[in-house]
Order: C-alpha cells, then sequence, then structure tokens
C-alpha cells in the first residue's frame, strides 16, 4: 500500500521550495574566507617636504665669512591663514611665532592627519580579532502561488489537486548572530604591524613638530637679520649724508676740491640704494614667515626678538650622539616602521597555519512573537591552506621586499644623523669663533671711520679715506650681522640634531631675559 503524504506535509514542502531561505535562516554558515596579510608600501618614509640647515662662505671685502640659511620646501612651505588682518602692525615675538607655526603648518597638519588615518587602520584591524555580534529581527507575511511552480497536480493521486494559493502565512524570528576568529595569526600579525604603522606616525607628528620649529626659527631669525641690516644701512646712510653735507660745506668755504664733493654725494647715493633693496629683503622675509605661520593674509608684523650673542651650550661629540640616537623622532619612526614590515612579513608566513573560526546565532522564532520557540546554531570551523597556487609565496616575498627597504632606510637615516650632529657641533664652534672676530672687526672700522673723519675735518685728508672708511664699516656691519645669523642658526641646527628643537628654541628665549 503507498503512503500517501497528508496536505500539511504537502504544504511544508511546498513552503520549503518556495523560500528556503526562511525555513533555514535560524542557521548562521561559517565563515571560509581565509584572512590575508595587508599589504604596506614598499617605503617607510611619509615626509612630502623637508626642512633643512646649510652654512656657506660668503666672500666679502672683508674676508669669507660663514652664511647659515634654513631651506624649507614642500608642505612646510604652506599654512592655514587664520583670522583677519587688522589695520595696525602685530607684535610678534619669537615664541609666538613657533606656536602659530605649530598649530597651523601644513607639516604638522598633514602628519596629524596621517596619524589619525593609521589610527584608524590600527582600529580595524583589531575589530577582526574581536567578536561580531549582529541583532537581526524578521518578521513576513507572505502568500505563494503553486501555479507558477508547476504544481497543479499530484502524479500517483488520481483527483488530487493542489490549490493554486497557498498562505497567507506568517513567519517571525528575532535573535543575534556571533562570528569569531578565535585564533587567526595571520589577522594578530596584521595588527600587530598596523599598531607599529601607528607608532611610526606619532613619531613623525613630533619629528614634524622639530622641522617646523626649526623652520619657523630660522624664518624668524633670518627677518630679524633682515631688520639688523636696515637699521646698519639707516646708520650708514646717515653718516653718509653728514660727510656729504660736511664736504659740501669745506667746498662752498674753499677747503677742498669739487671732486671731494662729488665722491662723497656718490657714497650717499649708493647707501640709499643699499637702503632700498635691504627694506624690499625685509618685507619679503616678513610674507614668507607669515606664509609658513598662519598669519591673517596681508597682515604686517613688528619682530619684537633681537639677536644677542651668547656663547653656545658645551656639550661632547659622545653625548651629542647619545642624545641624538635615544631622542631623534625621525629615528624612532624608521625602527617602527622596520618593525612593522617584520609584522607584515609573519603575516604572510602565517597563512601557512590553520585558523579557527566559531560562528553561531540564538534566536526566537515561530509564526509570530507569542508563539515563538528559542533556536540555536553553533558551527566551528579550522581552515587551513592547502594549494593556493603559489599566492602566500608571492606575499611572502613581497613582504620581505618591503622589510629590506625599510631596513635600509633606517640605517640611512641612522647614518644622516651622526652626521647632522657631528656638521652641527662643527659649525657652532666655528661661528662662535667667527661672531668674536667679526665683532672685534666691527669695533676697528668704526675708529677707522671716526679717525678719518677727523682727518678730513682737519683737512689733512680727502673723501677718499672717508669713503674706503665707510665701506669698510657696512661691510663690518654686514659680516657680523651674519655671523651672529648664523651662530643662530648653528644653534637650532644642533638643537635639531640632537632631537629636540622646541627646547632649542626655548634657550634662545632665555637668554634674553634680565
Amino acid at each position: 500500500m503507498k503512503h500517501i503524504p497528508s496536505p500539511l506535509a504537502l504544504m511544508a514542502l511546498v513552503a520549503a521550495l518556495c523560500r528556503p531561505g526562511d525555513v533555514f535562516a535560524q542557521q548562521a554558515a561559517p565563515s571560509s574566507v581565509p584572512t590575508v596579510p595587508e599589504p604596506l608600501p614598499i617605503s617607510g618614509a611619509q615626509q612630502s617636504g623637508a626642512v633643512q640647515t646649510s652654512q656657506t662662505v660668503n666672500g666679502t671685502n672683508g674676508g669669507n665669512t660663514l652664511t647659515g640659511s634654513v631651506q624649507i620646501q614642500g608642505t612646510f612651505q604652506g599654512s592655514t591663514p587664520i583670522g583677519i588682518a587688522s589695520g595696525a602692525s602685530l607684535p610678534l615675538n619669537l615664541g609666538d611665532a613657533v606656536r602659530r607655526g605649530v598649530a597651523y603648518n601644513l607639516g604638522v597638519i598633514g602628519a596629524t592627519e596621517i596619524e589619525r588615518y593609521a589610527r584608524a587602520g590600527q582600529r580595524d584591524a583589531l575589530a577582526r580579532l574581536l567578536p561580531d555580534v549582529s541583532g537581526t529581527i524578521t518578521a513576513a507575511v507572505e502568500q505563494v502561488s503553486l501555479a507558477t511552480l508547476g504544481l497543479q497536480s499530484a502524479k500517483g493521486l488520481p483527483g488530487f489537486q493542489f490549490a493554486r494559493v497557498i498562505g497567507p502565512f506568517n513567519f517571525f524570528e528575532a535573535g543575534a548572530v556571533l562570528n569569531q576568529r578565535v585564533f587567526d595569526l595571520t589577522a594578530i600579525r596584521n595588527y600587530r604591524s598596523t599598531k607599529e604603522t601607528t607608532t611610526a606616525a606619532a613619531h613623525s607628528v613630533r619629528d614634524n613638530r622639530d622641522l617646523v620649529v626649526l623652520g619657523v626659527g630660522g624664518s624668524y631669525l633670518q627677518a630679524v637679520t633682515a631688520a639688523a641690516r636696515v637699521d646698519s644701512a639707516r646708520a650708514q646712510l646717515e653718516t653718509a649724508r653728514a660727510v656729504y653735507e660736511q664736504a659740501t660745506r669745506q667746498n662752498q668755504a674753499g677747503v677742498n676740491a669739487r671732486i671731494d664733493v662729488d665722491r662723497s654725494q656718490v657714497e650717499l647715493q649708493t647707501q640709499r640704494l643699499r637702503m632700498i633693496s635691504l627694506e624690499t629683503d625685509l618685507a619679503t622675509q616678513k610674507l614668507a614667515l607669515g606664509r609658513i605661520i598662519g598669519l591673517p593674509l596681508g597682515q604686517d608684523v613688528t619682530l619684537t626678538t633681537t639677536m644677542e650673542y651668547t656663547p653656545g651650550p658645551e656639550m661632547s661629540l659622545q653625548d651629542a650622539l647619545a642624545t641624538a640616537m635615544a631622542s631623534r623622532a625621525d629615528l624612532q619612526a624608521a625602527d617602527a616602521q622596520v618593525r612593522a614590515a617584520r609584522e607584515a612579513r609573519e603575516a604572510a608566513k602565517a597563512q601557512n597555519f590553520p585558523a579557527l573560526a566559531v560562528n553561531g546565532s540564538y534566536l526566537i522564532a515561530g509564526v509570530n512573537p507569542a508563539q515563538s520557540n528559542g533556536v540555536f546554531s553553533l558551527f566551528a570551523s579550522v581552515d587551513f591552506p592547502i594549494w593556493r597556487g603559489g599566492q602566500i609565496q608571492a606575499s611572502v616575498a613581497a613582504a620581505e621586499a618591503v622589510y629590506a627597504q625599510r631596513r635600509a632606510e633606517y640605517e640611512d637615516v641612522r647614518g644622516r644623523v651622526d652626521v647632522e650632529v657631528r656638521t652641527a657641533l662643527l659649525r657652532l664652534a666655528a661661528t662662535n669663533e667667527q661672531v668674536s672676530v667679526a665683532d672685534s672687526n666691527r669695533n676697528l672700522a668704526q675708529s677707522t671711520l671716526l679717525q678719518a673723519r677727523h682727518r678730513f675735518g682737519a683737512g689733512v685728508a680727502d673723501t677718499v679715506e672717508v669713503v674706503q672708511a665707510q665701506e669698510s664699516v657696512a661691510t663690518a656691519e654686514q659680516d657680523y650681522i651674519t655671523s651672529l645669523y648664523a651662530h643662530y642658526v648653528a644653534k637650532l641646527a644642533l638643537a635639531r640634531a640632537t632631537g629636540d628643537t622646541e627646547q632649542g628654541i626655548s634657550n634662545l628665549l632665555q637668554t634674553r631675559r634680565p
């Protein structure tokens, strides 16, 4: 005797054929997608700009003078201007300029955003190691047409006819679904790599702050130097005017020849031309300073910090090198990049190990919330590679290349730090001695000019001697100002080389306190 299925069983079969997902929705299928290692850029260098100090030999009539300078490139040349320019000139000291530079220079802003991005990547990598729990609520009311499925009559059951429409019927479920990678060595190594990348980004922020402080300090001192040159040129102009007027009076009195008047007038015009060029240079230096510290567009400033000579700090080469190796942020960032590449390499190798995952769900399911029952499912799976067509070997080879490159970059940074420390100490020693010589030469030139003017007034010398003495004074003044600026740049360079530019600026400001 044939078994004839009941109509309820047939309806259940039809429902399963129509919406199998609803019948098995209570099941949480295990994930079988393997974790892949996160690739790193071949280079760990992040800077898109640079701030560097240099020293050249400037030949003058008085001799060869060491001249310091600070070159600012890339994003460190830009800033986000804040505020509206006022009609009055804004007093600006070195400390305020540095604070504005750290707050508004693009070098620091860009590095800070890169760090935020790296922290987001670290958080994303950590999330892949933590449980993923999600809630679900499903409620449905359905009516199914059997004719569309081809179910109209049952073979072997003469006279039995399926209904054309089934339903409406209800379905409800609510609960939570859990997915957890219990042990996944590749994911663990990926997280450690992103953690080191974040550490490197944090060190890069500090390094960029040092570079901004160096750039702002150098630009401010360069503007102060330009202002000192203007003041010196103004004094030379007044001296030339006094000599010209003296020559004119003596010519009118018949004491000297007209050529003495013409010669003194040429010197006066020369000083005026020098004054024009130096004032233009000062205005340009102020604009450049305002550009890197985010001053309001068109805002004029008055520089209130002056340069006064104080001997450089005494530091042995061994102490300076030890301090630099322990404190330089760029060296620490390069070291963190090496560690990140090492973890990425281990993540690539970890693909050869099994990974354990757990997936489960607990739900209440039924025709409605009042008529529901608790249901659950739990899966545990172990994934392990058998053959992936060389994909694992390729990712390991790529990670090895990244690690080798970043090791080379670390050694390069380490060598550069060593050279910068040695160079900074040499320059500081040279500028200490140079300022002393330039100051002595300036005093001698002033004394020579005073004697020449007295001789000219007494009628025992002509304006040739006076003009030559004037040029010697102008040259000596420029040499002293240049030497003093080079000395300050050397101090900043040493602070940068040892890894604490901000403290170097603080030391410069403290030397001017009474």
